[in-house]
């Protein structure tokens, strides 16, 4: 059986404010604990119209304080933006809220434009090519090790200590992610949502074939994130796709705008090529009734042979989307 998690992007719709959307994150976290996902993993994006989660430590730590079970993490945090040590602190403190139950998913990419980035980061230029360094040392850091002989900071400790250390993840949609995952022993996840499944193959090759066991993950353990939509019937879920039609028309074109309605959506004129992107999207996307949808992610997972798949559903109608993660959460425990 595949174990099914969420990714939240705390997107921004139209029509509401962007505040709205951080709340509605923590509200349906506790809502997905109650189906039985496994993890509530929160993305960063920076000056973006697009997205609300600037920081995910902040939100991890409002939803791990409200919930019980269920695991609560970064998808991630963009580390070249950020001191490790800093980093390393954070989730300290997260796991000291909720033992046992904090995910630190890593990422390099910078989440947002290269100005933005150089805001959050005046050495962002640079500061992605010491990723694998950075890796290493909040690795350290996070299970109370001492840094590498030498290291200038080799007697510094990220406090709280506790019995529990958060579990690392590398994510990315290329094989770069893939093999810093696989030279550190770290479970890696796809972003299929990216890449429209583009590169899967290679990436999860690469980090299975260049995986070095570590004492926590003694095997390689792999992970999808696919964005994926199931709605009662058919015309439903048509009808709800229509947001997600025009925004990545809009990405694709680096226009990054606030979820518009299906209504909004469907008055938008579309040139003949667009039309034809959008049915080439129709044909490629993991959305309809909640037995189809399932088929397909079952049959993504055994492809890919991985055994846990991250949901990330973008809906402008809060209550659809609710019910989307409660549709597949049913049709996939049965």
């Amino acid at each position: 059986m595949v174990r099914l998690s969420v990714l939240d992007q705390s997107t921004i719709v139209s029509g509401r404010p962007p505040a709205e959307s951080i709340r509605e994150s923590i509200a349906l976290a506790q809502h997905c604990e109650e189906l039985g996902y496994a993890r509530y993993w929160c993305a960063e994006h920076h000056n973006s119209d697009s997205q609300a989660g600037t920081a995910p430590e902040i939100l991890i730590a409002a939803i791990a304080a409200t919930t019980h079970r269920i695991r609560v993490g970064s998808a991630g945090v963009m580390l070249p933006h950020y001191s490790a040590l800093k980093v390393a602190e954070q989730f300290r403190v997260l796991d000291a809220i909720a033992p046992g139950r904090i995910d630190l998913g890593l990422g390099r990419a910078p989440g947002s434009d290269g100005r933005t980035a150089y805001a959050l980061n005046p050495r962002a230029e640079t500061a992605a090519d010491q990723f694998p360094a950075d890796v290493r040392d909040l690795l350290a850091w996070l299970s109370g090790e001492k840094l590498i002989e030498g290291h200038p900071f080799r007697d510094i400790r990220a406090q709280p200590a506790g019995p529990t250390t958060p579990e690392v993840w590398i994510l990315g949609s290329s094989d770069y992610g893939a093999q810093v995952a696989a030279y550190f022993g770290l479970p890696f996840c796809f972003a299929h949502f990216i890449t429209d499944g583009r590169g899967v193959e290679q990436a999860l090759a690469v980090y299975r074939d260049g995986y070095r066991p570590s004492a926590l993950h003694p095997a390689p353990h792999a992970a999808l994130c696919v964005w994926a939509m199931a709605a009662e019937t058919q015309q439903e879920a048509d009808y709800l796709f229509r947001s997600r039609e025009i925004w990545r028309l809009n990405r694709d074109r680096g226009i990054f705008t606030a979820l518009a309605s299906p209504e909004e959506a469907a008055a938008q004129t579309c040139s003949e090529a667009e039309t034809a992107r959008i049915e080439r999207m129709r044909s490629r996307a993991l959305y309809g009734t909640p037995d189809v949808v399932a088929a397909r992610l079952q049959a993504l997972a055994t492809e890919h042979g991985v055994s846990e798949i991250a949901i990330l559903t973008t809906l402008h109608d809060k209550q659809a989307r609710r019910r989307s993660y409660t549709l597949l959460a049913n049709e996939m425990t049965q």
